[in-house]
């Protein structure tokens, strides 16, 4: 996967912006019923692009991490992620305008980059 073509996209959203509190303080019908809605508009965004989905990718579980001092528990805003096939970055990122995981979860944005050819492979 590290074509020239090839590009990682991030789903991000943070716990603590008005958005996800304004969504988790809906009752739990209606959010479980926009809920729906998100995975239909989701699954529906993903079969009109799958020429260009190179991996589905899921949903993001609780973070560790690892350095000099050992394993922790963190917290970041990473919540999902896919990779796709585009003949830009630019086109890359204009697959994203729109999607579900903004215009009905309470997600943020999508961060979306190349994934680079490994240096000397």
């Amino acid at each position: 996967m590290s074509q020239n073509d090839t590009y990682l996209a991030v789903f991000l959203g943070n716990k603590n912006n008005p958005r996800m509190q304004a969504w988790m303080a809906l009752p739990e019908a209606k959010r479980r019923a926009r809920e729906q809605e998100g995975i239909a508009a989701w699954k529906a965004w993903a079969e009109k692009h799958q020429a260009v989905v190179a991996a589905m990718g899921g949903p993001l579980g609780k973070t560790k991490k690892v350095g000099e001092r050992g394993i922790a528990d963190v917290s970041n805003e990473l919540g999902a992620f896919m990779v796709v096939r585009a003949e830009s970055h630019e086109a890359a990122a204009r697959l994203f305008e729109n999607h579900p995981h903004f215009t009905i979860f309470p997600g943020e944005s999508v961060e979306i980059m190349p994934v680079l050819p490994i240096p000397g492979a």
